[in-house]
């Protein structure tokens, strides 16, 4: 997976969480949860674009916050999930 200018996964968090806005402290083990970047509502949201975008049944992706903790994480789940779009 991608994990420079043209990530998915990164570009989604900066256009629906962080408001378009790019930032150098967004790196991959930055911890989107703890940050409040993803709340409860937001994680919700990100779990529908990871099943829509990935083709990840909604039943089979994990409810846990842990998963998406980080940009690392999601795309660790991503790859391990979707092996075939990754």
């Amino acid at each position: 997976m991608n994990t420079g200018a043209n990530d998915p996964i990164r570009e989604y968090i900066v256009q629906d969480f962080l408001g378009g806005e790019d930032t150098e402290d967004l790196t991959d083990d930055f911890d989107l949860i703890e940050s409040t970047v993803v709340n409860s509502l937001g994680l919700v949201r990100l779990i529908s674009w990871i099943s829509e975008t990935y083709g990840i049944s909604v039943d089979d992706i994990p409810l846990e916050p842990d998963v998406y903790r980080t940009l690392a994480d999601i795309r660790n789940f991503v790859r391990q999930a979707a092996p075939a779009t990754v």
